[in-house]
C-alpha cells in the first residue's frame, strides 16, 4: 500500500510520483510492443500451462475431499493479490514513464491543476537541477557496481555469520537497473543560520532496480524488482568551517514519511497479499523513519572532533502549545434507520506533529464539541514542519471522516501566539477553534518562578492531559569506560536507560564490550525543575543485571552555568573506574504573550538607516538572529513612471453673462418674463454647477473653480447655460474652449458667444497656473490669495503637492498571524485617496500616485495611514508640509518610519511641492485689484472628444451640489490571451439616496453593441457609499476592435421597481482609442451627471 507524503502547504512538494493515473491511458498506448512471431507458439503453450496450474488446486481440492469454501477462500486470497500486484505494477511503470517525459507531461494537459506540476514550476524558490540529474544518470552504473560489491562482498558475509540456517545465504543479482534517482527540485534556505546551508531535495526514484537473494540449503528464493520512492529530503550542511572541506558534517533527514511502493519477486511476493502489504510496507517505512524520519536524523561527519550527537539531535527550534478547545457545525455522521433519521456525530480529534500523535477524548452526540484539551511538540525544523489535525466520528467499526486542518508551525513562530477559528477541509461544514503558542527556549533560571505562576493558571479540563511543562531537558548520551565484566566474566552489551518521574527511555544496545559508545540524544518535558531528577541506569540487554547507576538532581542543572552540564558522571554501583560521559542541557519554555507579532523576513532586505540601527531582528525566541536572504539591496528612492508629476492646475473664474435668452413665460407666453441662469463647466470628467442667480438676463456669478489635469491632446472646456425651472430647466446656449489654447496662452479674460441661442455671452478669466519650487514666493501668494472673495466661498490654492506611495517594509502580522492585506490611505484635510489593496505581505508594494490641491502649506499635513483591509491599524505617517517647504527643490524622497508600528516597520514616499504663481499676483496693486493682462486668442474648433483624464478632488468647490463620486478602472489589452481585459475596482464618495446609503453596482457594455453581447455588471453591494468590487472583466477582441470601442458605464443604485429612489447615480464614457491599452490604465475617473 502507497504511503502518502504529507508536503507543507507553504513548500508544497512536487506531485510527480504522487497521482500518475492520468498518464497511465498515454503509457499504455506509449508502451504497447508486439511479440516478434517465432515467440507465438511458446506464448499459447505458456498460456495454456498457467490455466492448468490454476485448475490443478481445484482439482486436488476434490480429489482429497477438501471444503469448497477452503477452495473459495484460495481463489479470493489470489485474486486480491493478483489486484494487488497489477495496480503496484502499474503505478511503477507509470512513475518511470512520467519521469521520463516530465518535460512533455508538464506541458501537456494531463496535469489540469497547479498541484499536479512538479516543484520547479509552482515555486519560483524551487530550482530544476537537471545538471545533476544528468550526472546522477551518467553515474548510475558504477553506483550499481559499488552496491553490488557492498551486498556480494560485506553485507552478505555478515548475514551468514548471523545465523547457522542462514550459511548458504547469497546475492544471486545485483541489478540497479537503467532509471536513475531523480531530483525534481531543490530548495536553498540561507536565511537561518550564516553557519549552516539547508536545503530541500524534491526526490523521486521510480526505478527498475532487481535484488534476489536466495538461501539454497531450504530451496528459497526472493527478491524486489522495482522500488517507487517519492518525498522530500532535507540536507543540513553543518557546521560550516574556515578548511578544507568547508563543510564540517551532512546531516539528512524526512520532515514527513516518504512515499514507498516496493514490487516483490519470489517468496516475498506473499508480501502483497491484502493486509500483509500494509503490514510489509509499514515495517519498511519504520525501519526508514527510525534512521530518516524527524526527529530521527542520518548524519555523517566529514572532519575529526565532531559532537556527532549534537548534530544528529540538536536542540528544537522551540515548542509549540496547542491547546484544541472546540469545534462547531460539524457535519452529522450518526444516522438511523438506514438514514431515514438523522442523528448527530461523537467527535474526536487526532493530532499529529511529524511522529507525535496525539489523541483527544470524544465527545458524545455533539455537533459543537468542547474538548479544552492541551499538547506540547517539540519543533526541530520551521519552516517545514506542520500540525495535521483530523476530526472523526467515533463508531463501533469503522470511524467517519469530518475533516482536517494542515498548519505550517513556521505561521506560529512569527505569530508567537495564533488564537483562531480554522475551517475543516474535505468536509461538507465545520470549524475548529485552536490555540497555538510559540515557546521560546531560555538558557537563563531567572523567569522560573514567573513561568511556574503563569502555569498554575492554565485550566485543563480534561484527565488524560498532562499539566504543562516549563522546561524541556535534552541529554547527549556519549560513552561509558570501564564497565563492570558479566557474570562468567564475559563482556557485557550494556544499554542505558533515563527516566523522569514517569517517562523512561532507552538507548541503543552497545554488543560486547566495557567502553560503549552510544551517541544518542533524548529530549524530556519538565514540570517542575527544581523538584525532579533524572534517573540513569546502566544495564546488560538482558536487563536483569544492573552496570551501574546515577541520578542527577536538576536542581543541579540550574545552578550550572547556561543551564548546562558537559562532563564525565562517577557511575554508583559499579566498578570504582566506571564512569558515564554525557550533556544535559536544561532550557526553559518561555510564552513572550506581551510581545507584537514578529515580522516575517521581507523579500525586500533592509539596509541600516542612519540613527535607526540594524535592519535584522533578534528575536527572544532562543536568542537566535533572524536575517534576511541575501537579495539586492532595498532601493533608498522610489521609482515612479516619468509622467509623476506632470499635470497642471486650471483655474477658471466664472464673472458674468449678458444679453441671456429669456425663458421664463407667463400666462402661455402673452407676458413676456425672464431667465433663472446657471452654469454647468465640464472638465476633466469634472462636472461644476454655478448657483441659479433669480430673474437675471445680465446675471453675475463671481465664482472660482480649479481642476488637476493632464495634459492631453483633444482636451476641451464646455460650459452650458440653462434656465432653472420646476419641471425641466431650459437650455440657453453653449461653447467649448480647447485646453491646448488655454495652455498655450496662460491667461485669458475674454467674453464668449453662446451658440445654439439667439443671443448671449458669458465673462470668463481662466488662467493655467505657472509651477514653481521658489518657496520665497510662497508668502506673496498666500497675501495675493487673502485678497480674494468669490460667492462660491472657494479659496484659491496656494501649492499642488504630488505624492507616490511605492512601497512599505517589515510591518506587523495580522493578530491572527497571517501575513495582512495591507492598504494605504493618502488624506490631506477632509480629501482622501486609498491605495489597492496589495497581495498578502509584510512588504507591500503599490507603485500610485496622488496629488492634492493645497491651500496653505505651512499648516497643512498629509497623513498617510496602512491598514489590513482597511480594518486592523498597521501603522501611520504624518508629513507636515512645511518640511518640504525646507527641502531642495521642495522634494522629499526617502524611508519613512511608522508610528504605532513595529520599530522596523517603514514607507517609501516621495512627495512633491509645487507652487501655483498666478500672473494675477505679480500685476495685484496695494487695493488688491490686479490690472488684466489680455493676450490674443483663436477660437478652438475641435471636436468633442472623450479623452483620458486623473480624477482630482474638487478641494472646497462644489461638484454637482451633491456631488457624483468617483469609479477606479484598470483597462488593459492583454495580448498573451488576445482579449480586452477591464476590471472594476471600487467607487467612492457616492451621493446617498437614503438614511441607509446606497446598494451600489456598476453597469457597462462596450459601444457600439448592437447585440448587448458586453453588458456586464458587478455584484451589488450593500449600504456602501465606497464599495470594493475589484471584479475582472474579459472580451474577446482584436486589439483595433478594441480601439474602435468606448466604455459606456453607469454607477447605479438596486433599488426596487417600487421604490421612490433615483437608480441612476453616475455615469462615466471613455473614448478606449484615447488609452494605452496595451500598457494598461488604472486609475479613478469622475463620475458625470446621467442625462437619462
Amino acid at each position: 500500500m502507497e504511503r502518502d507524503l504529507l508536503m507543507p502547504s507553504g513548500d508544497a512538494g512536487p506531485s510527480i510520483g504522487a497521482d500518475f493515473e492520468a498518464a497511465d491511458s498515454a503509457l499504455l498506448e506509449d508502451m504497447q510492443s508486439h511479440s516478434p512471431p517465432g515467440k507465438h507458439a511458446v506464448s499459447v503453450l505458456w498460456s495454456f500451462g498457467k490455466c492448468l496450474g490454476a485448475l490443478l488446486p481445484v482439482y486436488l481440492a476434490g480429489y482429497f475431499g477438501f471444503s469448497i469454501s477452503l477452495v473459495a477462500f484460495g481463489l479470493i486470497v489470489y485474486m486480491a493479490w493478483k489486484h494487488s500486484r497489477d495496480g503496484k505494477q502499474a503505478r511503477l511503470d507509470s512513475a518511470m514513464y512520467v519521469l521520463q517525459n516530465e518535460k512533455a507531461f508538464t506541458t501537456s494537459a494531463v496535469f489540469r491543476s497547479k498541484r499536479d506540476l512538479p516543484a520547479w514550476v509552482n515555486f519560483t524558490d524551487v530550482e530544476k537541477v537537471e545538471w545533476l540529474n544528468k550526472i546522477l544518470l551518467q553515474a548510475w552504473p558504477f553506483v550499481g557496481q559499488f552496491l553490488e560489491k557492498l551486498l556480494v562482498e560485506t553485507i552478505a558475509p555478515t548475514i551468514r555469520a548471523l545465523n547457522t540456517h542462514l550459511q548458504t545465504f547469497s546475492f544471486t543479482k545485483v541489478d540497479l537497473g537503467e532509471k536513475a534517482l531523480k531530483l525534481v527540485g531543490v530548495k536553498a534556505h540561507t536565511e537561518h543560520d550564516k553557519r549552516q546551508v539547508l536545503l530541500d531535495l524534491y526526490i523521486s526514484y521510480a526505478g527498475d532496480v532487481e535484488i534476489n537473494v536466495e538461501v539454497k540449503k531450504y530451496f528459497c528464493k526472493a527478491g524486489v524488482k522495482g522500488v517507487h520512492l517519492h518525498g522530500k529530503l532535507r540536507v543540513i550542511l553543518e557546521p560550516l568551517i574556515g578548511d578544507v572541506p568547508i563543510v564540517g558534517a551532512i546531516t539528512m533527514f524526512f520532515i514527513t514519511r516518504p512515499k514507498l511502493d516496493i514490487n516483490w519477486t519470489g517468496l516475498t511476493n506473499l508480501l502483497d497479499i491484502p493486509g500483509l502489504n500494509a503490514l510489509s510496507d509499514n515495517l519498511i517505512m519504520d525501519a526508514i523513519a527510525s534512521h530518516l524520519v524527524l526527529p530521527n536524523r542520518l548524519t555523517i561527519p566529514l572532519v575529526a572532533d565532531l559532537h556527532v550527537a549534537q548534530l544528529r539531535s540538536p536542540l528544537p527550534r522551540g515548542i509549540v502549545r496547542i491547546h484544541l478547545l472546540e469545534a462547531e457545525n460539524l457535519a452529522a455522521k450518526d444516522n438511523y434507520i438506514k438514514g431515514v433519521l438523522t442523528g448527530k456525530s461523537d467527535p474526536y480529534a487526532v493530532l499529529r506533529v511529524g511522529t507525535q500523535v496525539f489523541v483527544s477524548h470524544h465527545v458524545d452526540n455533539n455537533l459543537n464539541p468542547q474538548w479544552r484539551e492541551m499538547y506540547e511538540v517539540i519543533i526541530h525544523e520551521v519552516p517545514g514542519q506542520e500540525l495535521e489535525l483530523e476530526v472523526f466520528d467515533k463508531d463501533p467499526d469503522q470511524d467517519d471522516f469530518l475533516g482536517r486542518v494542515k498548519l505550517d508551525l513556521g505561521i506560529v513562530k512569527k505569530a508567537t501566539i495564533l488564537d483562531e477559528w480554522f475551517t475543516l477541509k474535505d468536509a461538507p461544514s465545520g470549524q475548529v477553534h485552536l490555540r497555538l503558542e510559540w515557546l521560546s527556549l531560555l538558557p537563563s533560571a531567572e523567569r522560573l518562578s514567573e513561568i511556574l505562576q503563569r502555569n498554575q493558571s492554565i485550566t485543563i479540563t480534561s484527565k488524560t492531559t498532562e499539566s504543562p511543562s516549563s522546561a524541556i531537558l535534552a541529554v547527549y548520551l556519549d560513552r561509558a569506560q570501564d564497565l563492570p565484566m558479566k557474570k562468567g566474566s564475559k563482556n557485557p552489551s550494556p544499554l542505558v536507560q533515563l527516566s523522569v518521574q514517569s517517562t523512561a527511555k532507552e538507548s541503543k544496545i552497545v554488543y560486547g564490550t566495557t567502553n560503549p559508545v552510544w551517541e544518542d540524544a533524548f529530549t524530556f518535558f519538565i514540570q517542575d525543575p527544581g523538584k525532579q531528577d533524572i534517573e540513569i541506569q546502566v544495564k546488560d540487554e538482558d536487563k536483569t543485571q544492573t552496570l551501574g547507576s546515577l541520578s542527577i538532581p536538576l536542581p543541579r542543572l540550574l545552578a550550572s552555568p547556561e543551564l548546562t552540564m558537559d562532563q564525565w558522571f562517577q557511575l554508583e554501583r559499579s566498578g570504582p573506574a566506571s564512569r558515564i560521559y554525557m550533556k544535559a542541557v536544561l532550557r526553559l519554555l518561555w510564552l513572550n504573550e506581551e510581545a507584537i507579532p514578529t515580522s516575517p523576513v521581507s523579500p525586500y532586505p533592509s539596509d541600516p538607516i542612519p540613527g535607526e540601527g540594524e535592519g535584522d531582528m533578534t528575536s527572544e525566541k532562543g536568542g537566535s538572529t533572524v536575517t534576511p536572504t541575501p537579495t539586492p539591496t532595498r532601493p533608498q528612492h522610489t521609482s515612479p513612471d516619468p509622467g509623476f508629476a506632470s499635470e497642471g492646475v486650471l483655474r477658471i473664474n466664472l464673472v458674468e453673462a449678458e444679453n441671456l435668452v429669456a425663458k421664463d413665460n407667463l400666462m402661455g407666453g402673452i407676458v413676456k418674463g425672464k431667465s433663472d441662469p446657471y452654469v454647468k463647466v465640464r472638465v476633466g470628467g469634472i462636472t461644476f454647477k454655478s448657483h441659479v442667480v433669480k430673474e437675471n438676463l445680465n446675471p453675475t456669478w463671481n465664482e472660482l473653480y480649479e481642476v488637476v489635469l493632464t495634459q492631453l491632446p483633444g482636451q476641451e472646456v464646455q460650459f452650458e447655460l440653462f434656465d432653472k425651472d420646476l419641471d425641466q430647466d431650459d437650455f440657453l446656449g453653449r461653447f467649448k474652449i480647447g485646453l491646448r489654447d488655454l495652455i498655450d496662452s496662460q491667461f485669458t479674460d475674454e467674453w464668449y458667444t453662446l451658440n445654439d441661442v439667439k443671443s448671449g455671452r458669458v465673462h470668463l478669466v481662466m488662467e493655467w497656473l505657472p509651477r514653481v519650487t521658489d518657496p520665497n514666493r510662497l508668502e506673496e501668494i498666500l497675501h495675493y490669495q487673502s485678497l480674494l472673495s468669490y460667492r462660491n466661498k472657494a479659496v484659491p490654492s496656494a501649492a499642488l503637492l504630488f505624492v507616490y506611495v511605492e512601497r512599505a517594509h517589515g510591518l506587523p502580522l495580522k493578530k491572527s498571524g497571517k501575513e495582512p492585506k495591507v492598504g494605504a490611505e493618502i488624506s490631506l484635510k477632509s480629501f482622501s485617496y486609498r491605495t489597492k489593496i496589495a497581495e498578502r505581505s509584510t512588504s507591500p508594494r503599490w507603485d500610485e500616485a496622488f496629488y492634492f490641491l493645497v491651500h496653505n502649506p505651512k499648516e497643512d499635513v498629509i497623513v498617510v495611514k496602512l491598514s489590513h483591509s482597511w480594518g486592523q491599524a498597521l501603522g501611520s505617517l504624518e508629513l507636515p508640509m512645511r518640511d518640504l517647504l525646507s527641502e531642495e527643490g521642495m522634494l522629499l524622497d526617502r524611508w519613512f518610519p511608522l508610528e504605532g508600528s513595529l520599530p522596523e516597520s517603514q514607507i517609501l514616499i516621495r512627495a512633491e511641492l509645487k507652487l501655483l504663481d498666478s500672473k494675477l499676483v505679480y500685476c495685484q496693486d496695494g487695493t488688491g485689484e490686479g490690472e488684466h493682462i489680455v493676450p490674443s486668442r483663436e477660437t478652438a474648433t475641435s471636436t468633442n472628444q472623450e479623452f483620458r483624464h486623473r480624477a482630482a478632488p474638487t478641494h472646497g468647490i462644489e461638484a454637482d451640489e451633491s456631488g457624483r463620486g468617483q469609479v477606479k478602472l484598470s483597462v488593459k489589452y492583454s495580448t498573451e490571451e488576445n482579449r480586452l481585459v477591464i476590471t472594476v475596482h471600487a467607487c467612492r464618495n457616492l451621493p446617498s439616496r437614503s438614511k441607509d446609503g446606497l446598494d451600489a453596482y456598476v453597469s457597462f457594455s462596450l459601444q457600439p453593441d448592437k447585440n448587448r453581447a458586453t453588458k456586464k455588471k458587478t455584484s451589488v453591494k450593500k449600504r456602501d457609499l465606497n464599495p470594493e468590487f475589484n471584479e475582472r472583466f474579459d472580451f474577446d477582441l482584436s486589439l483595433e476592435e478594441s480601439m474602435h470601442r468606448h466604455l459606456d458605464l453607469s454607477v447605479k443604485n438596486s433599488v426596487s421597481f417600487m421604490s421612490r429612489e433615483k437608480e441612476h447615480v453616475g455615469k462615466l464614457l471613455l473614448d478606449l482609442n484615447q488609452l494605452d491599452l496595451k500598457s494598461g490604465v488604472t486609475q479613478w475617473f469622475n463620475l458625470t451627471e446621467d442625462t437619462k
